[in-house]
C-alpha cells in the first residue's frame, strides 16, 4: 500500500506547475480589463459593440468545456491541457497582430478555451490522487491553491496591462504580447513538467451527444447574448426555447447510449445533482453580479445611491474582493477536514448568501460594501475550489473529466443569463436626467437575486449525503465503458481523512 501511495501521490511539483496554468488563467482574464476602451479605439469600434466579445467567449467556452473534458477522460487529461493551452496561446498572439473587427472577434472567442483548464487540472489531480486513500482531501487542497493563482493572476493582470501599455508608448500591439508570452510559457510547462493522467482504454466519443449537447448550448448562450444587446425578446425566447427543447433528444440518446457523452444516471445521483445545480446558481453571484457591484460605486451620491468613487479606489475594492477569494479558497479544505466536505460546501454558500443580502440594508457607506464583498468573497473563493473537486470526488473513474467541466460549463450558463438579467432590470427605471445612471431598485434587485440563489444552493446542498466527498480506499474494481463503477469514490464509507 505504501508503494501505491507514493506512486498515487499529489506531488508539490505537479500542483506547482498547475498553479503556473492558473497563474496565466488569472492574467487572461485580469490583463485586458484596463485596456477596453483602448481596444475600442483600436478596431474601431463602439463600447457597445464590444459586447459581442464577451458573448462570443462566453458562447465558445460553454460548447468547449464538456467537449475538452470528455476528450481528458477518453485520451488523458494532460493531452488535452496541453491541446487547450496551445489552441490558447495562437489565440493570444493572433489577437496581438490582428486590428479588425471580426479577425480581432474570433480570436478573443477562441481565446475561451482556457475555460477547461481548471475543470481539467482539477480531474488530473484526482486521477493522481485516486490510488490513495487520501486523494479527495488532495485535491481539496490542491484546488484551493489553484484558485490562489487565478485570483493572484487576476490582480497581477489587472495591475500590469495599463502599465504595460504605457511603457510601450501606448502601442496595443506590444501591449498583447504580454499575455500571448505569458500563456506560451506555461505551454512549456505543461508540456514537460505534468504528469499524463490514467485513460480507461476502449472508450469512444458519443459525436450524437456532442453535436445535440453544443447545439442546445450554442443556442441557449446565442438567446442570453441577444438579450445582453437587447434585441428582439422574440429571438432571444426563440432561441432559448430551441436550445432547451434540444435538451429532450439530448437526452434520451444519452440514456441509451452505452457509453454516453455525459452520463445522466451519474448526475442524477445526490452527490452529483445538488454540485451541478449549485455551480449554475453560483455563477449568477460570482460572474454577474462584478459589473453592477463596479458601477454602484462609481454612481455619484447625488443620485441618492452609490458611493461615488473614481476608478482607483474601486479598483482598491476589487482588489479586497478577490483577497477574500483568496481567503475562502485556503479555508474550505481546513474547514472540510475539521467538520465535512458537506458542511464546507454549506457554510461556503451560506456565506454568498449572506454577503449579497446585507447589501439590501447595508449600501450607503463604502465600509458596509466593502465588508459585503469580502463576506461573500469568502465564500465565493470556496465554492470556486470546492464544486469541481466535490464533483471529480462524486464521479466514478472515467467520468471525472466531465464532471468538473459541468460544473463550469452550468457556471458559465448561470453567469450569462445572470449578466443579461442584470443589464436589463438596471437599466429599466433609469434615473432621469443623470445620464446612463442605473436603477435603484435595480441594484436592489441585483442584490436580492444573488442572496437568494445563493441561499438556494445553501438549502439544497443539504440533500448531498452527509459523509459525501470523503476520503475512502481506492475501489479496485475496473469500471465498465460508460463509467458506472459499484465502488466509485463517492462511497460515504469513510469521514474525511485529511
Amino acid at each position: 500500500m505504501t508503494d501505491r501511495r507514493s506512486l498515487g501521490a499529489i506531488t508539490f511539483s505537479l500542483v506547482g506547475f498547475l498553479f503556473l496554468v492558473e497563474l496565466s488563467s488569472g492574467i487572461l482574464q485580469g490583463y485586458y480589463l484596463p485596456l477596453i476602451h483602448e481596444l475600442v479605439v483600436h478596431l474601431g469600434i463602439s463600447d457597445a459593440e464590444f459586447n459581442w466579445f464577451e458573448a462570443a467567449q462566453l458562447l465558445l467556452s460553454a460548447i468547449a468545456v464538456p467537449i475538452f473534458a470528455k476528450l481528458g477522460d477518453m485520451y488523458g487529461h494532460k493531452r488535452m491541457l496541453v491541446i487547450s493551452t496551445a489552441i490558447t496561446a495562437a489565440a493570444s498572439w493572433w489577437l496581438a497582430f490582428t486590428g479588425e473587427f471580426w479577425s480581432f472577434l474570433i480570436a478573443w472567442a477562441i481565446q475561451g478555451v482556457y475555460s477547461a483548464w481548471l475543470p481539467l487540472e482539477v480531474a488530473l489531480i484526482f486521477d493522481r490522487g485516486r490510488r490513495t486513500a487520501t486523494g479527495a482531501s488532495q485535491t481539496r487542497r490542491a484546488a484551493g491553491f489553484l484558485v490562489v493563482a487565478l485570483e493572484v493572476g487576476a490582480i497581477i493582470g489587472a495591475l500590469s496591462g495599463s502599465r504595460v501599455y504605457a511603457a510601450t508608448g501606448d502601442n496595443v500591439m506590444l501591449t498583447l504580447f504580454g499575455p500571448a508570452i505569458a500563456v506560451t510559457l506555461v505551454f512549456f510547462a505543461v508540456l514537460f513538467g505534468v504528469p499524463e493522467s490514467e485513460p480507461i482504454p476502449g472508450r469512444r466519443l458519443d459525436l450524437g451527444g456532442v453535436i445535440l449537447l453544443s447545439l442546445s448550448l450554442l443556442f441557449i448562450t446565442s438567446g442570453l447574448a441577444y438579450l445582453r444587446l437587447e434585441a428582439s425578446p422574440w429571438i432571444t425566447v426563440g432561441l432559448i426555447a430551441l436550445g432547451l427543447a434540444l435538451l429532450i433528444p439530448f437526452g434520451r440518446r444519452e440514456l441509451a447510449h452505452p457509453d454516453p457523452f455525459i452520463d445522466l444516471r451519474v448526475l442524477a445521483r445526490p452527490t452529483m445533482w445538488p454540485v451541478i445545480l449549485t455551480a449554475g446558481l453560483f455563477g449568477i453571484s460570482v460572474l454577474g453580479a462584478q459589473i453592477p457591484l463596479s458601477t454602484y460605486a462609481s454612481t455619484p451620491r447625488d443620485a441618492g445611491y452609490g458611493l461615488g468613487l473614481d476608478e482607483d479606489v474601486i479598483s482598491y475594492l476589487i482588489g479586497v474582493y478577490l483577497v477574500s477569494m483568496i481567503i475562502g479558497a485556503l479555508l474550505f479544505p481546513l474547514l472540510s477536514r475539521r467538520a465535512s466536505p458537506r458542511i464546507a460546501l454549506i457554510v461556503a454558500a451560506s456565506f454568498v448568501a449572506v454577503g449579497y443580502l446585507l447589501f439590501i440594508p447595508l449600501h450607503h457607506e463604502v465600509w458596509q460594501v466593502l465588508t459585503n464583498m469580502v463576506i461573500a468573497g469568502i465564500g465565493s473563493g470556496a465554492l470556486v475550489a470546492a464544486l469541481p473537486a466535490a464533483a471529480a470526488a462524486a464521479a466514478p473513474r472515467g467520468q471525472t473529466g466531465v464532471a468538473t467541466g459541468l460544473t463550469n460549463t452550468t457556471k458559465t450558463i448561470g453567469g450569462s443569463f445572470a449578466s443579461a438579467v442584470f443589464g436589463v432590470v438596471l437599466a429599466t427605471g433609469a434615473v432621469a436626467g443623470v445620464g446612463a445612471i442605473a436603477s435603484y431598485a435595480g441594484y436592489v434587485t441585483t442584490w436580492v437575486i444573488c442572496g437568494v440563489t445563493a441561499l438556494i444552493c445553501a438549502i439544497v446542498l443539504f440533500f448531498v449525503p452527509k459523509l459525501a466527498f470523503a476520503d475512502v480506499e481506492p475501489d479496485e474494481a475496473a469500471p465498465s465503458p460508460a463509467g458506472d463503477v459499484p465502488g466509485d469514490s463517492v462511497s460515504a464509507a469513510s469521514a474525511d481523512g485529511e
